[in-house]
Formats: C-alpha cells, sequence, structure tokens
C-alpha cells in the first residue's frame, strides 16, 4: 500500500471520529481544505470542495454550533445526530480514500468511518444526557464547546497532521471505554 493511501484513510478516520463531536465542522473543514487544494478527495466527491458547497457547509456548521450551546435544543439534536454521524462518518471517509478498489473503500467507510463516527457520537449524546440530569442542563454549554473545540482540533489534525490524529483518536476511543466502563461498575454496586 502506497503512503498516499495510507494518509488518505488517517485523514478518513480522524475526519470520521470529528463527525461524532460535530457533524457539520469536520465537513466543513474537508472542503475548505480540498478548495484549496490541500488535501485530494475521490473524484466523484470533489464538488465538496466547490464554492458553494463551503459556503453551505460553513453556515451548517455554525448553525450547528449555535444550536448545541442550546440545552433544550442540544438533546433534541442528539436523538436525530447518532444515525447523521454514522452517515457522514461514512461520507468522509469514502470521499478521502485513495487508490483502493470501491468494494475496499466502501467496506472501510462503513467500519472505520461510520463506526468510529457512531462510538463518539454515542459517548457525546450520554455525556450530554449526564449534564442535562446532574445539573438540569446548566452545564450543557460548556460541554457543547468542548465538543466544538475538540472537532476542530480533530478535523485540523486530520488534514494537517493525519498521524496525530489517529493518536488522537486512539486516546478518546481508550477514554470512553473507561468511561462506559466506569458507568457499568456503578451500575452493578448498585
Amino acid at each position: 500500500m502506497n503512503p498516499d493511501t495510507i494518509f488518505s484513510i488517517l485523514i478518513g478516520i480522524g475526519l470520521a471520529a470529528s463527525v461524532g463531536f460535530r457533524i457539520f465542522v469536520p465537513l466543513f473543514a474537508l472542503s475548505v481544505a480540498t478548495y484549496y487544494n490541500i488535501i485530494p478527495l475521490n473524484e466523484n466527491w470533489e464538488w465538496v470542495g466547490s464554492s458553494t458547497a463551503m459556503i453551505t457547509l460553513g453556515i451548517a456548521t455554525l448553525v450547528e454550533i449555535a444550536a448545541y450551546l442550546i440545552p433544550w435544543l442540544d438533546n433534541l439534536l442528539d436523538t436525530i445526530a447518532i444515525p447523521l454521524a454514522a452517515i457522514a462518518g461514512t461520507a468522509v471517509m469514502v470521499s478521502t480514500v485513495a487508490d483502493l478498489s470501491p468494494a475496499i473503500t466502501w467496506a472501510l467507510a462503513i467500519i472505520a468511518g461510520g463506526g468510529t463516527a457512531t462510538a463518539v457520537k454515542a459517548s457525546t449524546s450520554t455525556t450530554r444526557l449526564a449534564s442535562t440530569a446532574t445539573t438540569a442542563g446548566f452545564a450543557n454549554p460548556i460541554v457543547s464547546t468542548i465538543e466544538t473545540g475538540t472537532s476542530i482540533i480533530m478535523s485540523a489534525l486530520s488534514i494537517f497532521a493525519p498521524i496525530l490524529a489517529i493518536i488522537f483518536v486512539l486516546v478518546i476511543l481508550w477514554l470512553i471505554f473507561k468511561v462506559f466502563k466506569l458507568f457499568r461498575k456503578k451500575k452493578e454496586v448498585q
């Protein structure tokens, strides 16, 4: 496997993890990076780098970030965001993977892209529900701001330092595992 293919896979996985925090932030980052020829996309996905797509995704990003700062609306968004994250995670993976057969590309996109995005999104949704339950929603804007910042950092790392992004993804997945393990122990004790 050539280095470009490996880096395209790393970029896709990093952006898919970022989708788990905010759906439109990594899509907008991908659009900007493609528009400025920082990263190439598969032929069928080059439209993502158009000025129309970049403006549309930029507006969607701002609306999503603002909506997550409203405590009752953020929980409502989480109910639809998990399936959307799976779709968006798959899409960013398919769009970035280079030089693989379509069957391998799609399998990788569904498993690594959609799976990573869904795992991260499920954990962020759980965090927000816990925040709502324990603080009556007052801490939700803080949680949302942290999630947005993490999505921005993950997107930037994915595009400019894909190896660091993968390390960050592994740390995030490890933390998710630890948190769920902790919650499981607490439930068993009760």
